[in-house]
């Protein structure tokens, strides 16, 4: 037995002579003394603690033969796959002016069409939903709820083919929140609503700046009220993006939650953002485009720290690959255009299709496999990117053919991430585990 390659060894904070193992893969981890450390290393296996470093994925019988599975652990994944998500972008029209949106460059009021709508549904209900896959749709724009009544049309046919092939369609909102009241979370449920991204950037002062109104008047009472109304409803993630020169008043947020009542238990996860300079999509995405921007590898972690200090959720790190890997995942535009991620839209040499000629094939034009190389499969990151952002590769001038090597990142932030998940979500776990019931005992036959 070796150690994993997908493994990252940390000092002990609090337990001298002993250090932290990692797993990039499982995201488990285990605390070993030096000495067990040099042994495994010099491929002496102990006896005591063999079983639990193998369970965890710390210990593998061959690195070459678990390369070989890092290789094709994506194609297994696609080849299991059975839900269909895609990405509806029902118009390219907002009531709020962010200064950052990059759908500025090209936003034009444009809307679905009833007839593209229709194709929509045609389109899904003939290629998945009937041959039983199920369904999640991400509503999305511009605000997709200026387009309420394009939801209700397209969730009302998927719901209805949905229920007919015995099949599950379900749908979320991504959304700047002044629309989404209670009162329109409920007209939705019945159709498969199940979730929402809100975003508030920061404290009500610096949203209020990031986030107006077309008028120029503050959004954060009308978007926060809202959160507050349907955090009881639905599932939320709310994202906050932040700047350079802010990010440290973000913490402040979190403090102001409650005096809504909004409180921990009532999000699913709060995803702080850096706002990029361009081409990024700060209301869609959960931090794919990151950039290894000093202040950033400071930003990041404190921000994080604050909100798992506050008792919200924070993201943790887990295996993932671009968007565009994913056979199973597709964003389509208001004029039935098919592209890989929502950051492409506007590029006309990144559609990968169309409702009507169908999907195209795009390994070559999108990089599909890039990390297939000798040098991403022997890094113990891999499992955490598998090649990292195409967006960022496509804003750095260069062939998405080229991987985008998120090793600096996480050499500066991964430990503390570690060490930040020990601190704060071990103990919550344990406690949770103390408080549950006794599991009941299967019944033998």
């Amino acid at each position: 037995m070796r150690l994993s390659s997908y493994l990252k060894i940390f000092p002990s904070p609090d337990r001298p002579g002993h250090v932290l193992l990692y797993s990039t893969l499982r995201g488990s981890v285990a605390a070993i003394s030096s000495e067990t450390l040099a042994a495994l290393q010099a491929g002496d296996v102990p006896a005591a603690g063999y079983e639990a470093l193998t369970r965890l994925g710390m210990l593998v019988e061959d690195p070459v033969a678990e390369r070989e599975t890092m290789r094709g652990l994506i194609a297994r994944a696609n080849a299991e796959a059975r839900e269909f998500k895609v990405s509806v972008v029902l118009n390219l029209d907002c009531n709020l002016d962010c200064g950052y949106c990059f759908e500025g460059e090209f936003r034009c009021g444009h809307y679905m069409s009833e007839q593209t709508a229709d194709l929509l549904v045609q389109t899904l209900v003939r290629d998945r939903v009937a041959r039983g896959w199920d369904l999640t749709v991400s509503f999305y724009g511009g605000e997709p709820l200026l387009s309420l009544d394009l939801i209700l049309r397209i969730s009302q046919q998927l719901h209805d083919a949905a229920q007919s092939h015995g099949v599950r369609y379900a749908f979320t909102l991504v959304t700047n929140g002044t629309l989404l009241d209670r009162s329109t979370a409920l007209r939705l449920l019945p159709l498969g609503l199940q979730g929402a991204k809100f975003t508030l950037d920061g404290p009500q002062e610096i949203h209020d700046v990031q986030r107006p109104y077309a008028s120029g008047a503050g959004s954060f009472d009308v978007v926060a009220g809202n959160l507050a109304q349907v955090c009881n409803l639905i599932s939320i993630q709310l994202g906050a993006n932040f700047k350079r020169d802010n990010y440290r008043e973000f913490p402040r947020l979190l403090d102001q939650l409650p005096l809504y009542g909004i409180t921990p238990d009532q999000l699913a996860v709060v995803m702080f953002t850096p706002v990029m300079s361009t081409g990024a999509c700060a209301d869609f995405n959960s931090g794919c485009a990151i950039s290894e921007e000093p202040w950033l590898l400071e930003a990041i972690p404190f921000l994080r720290e604050a909100t798992l200090a506050r008792g919200y959720r924070a993201p943790s790190p887990k295996p993932s690959a671009c968007i565009v890997e994913l056979d199973n995942s597709l964003v389509i535009d208001c004029t039935g255009k098919f592209y890989k991620c929502p950051a492409f839209m506007g590029w006309e040499e990144l559609s990968v299709g169309s409702l009507t000629e169908g999907l195209r094939d795009f390994g070559v034009s999108h990089g599909i496999g890039n990390w297939q190389q000798e040098a991403c499969l022997e890094c113990s990151y891999l499992p955490l990117c598998f090649g990292g952002c195409r967006l960022v590769t496509k804003l750095q001038d260069k062939a998405l053919t080229e991987v985008d090597c998120r090793r600096t990142f996480y050499d500066a932030t991964l430990e503390q991430t570690v060490l930040q998940n020990l601190t704060y979500l071990a103990p919550r776990k344990k406690a949770a585990a103390q408080s549950a019931p006794p599991p009941v005992a299967a019944p033998s036959y």
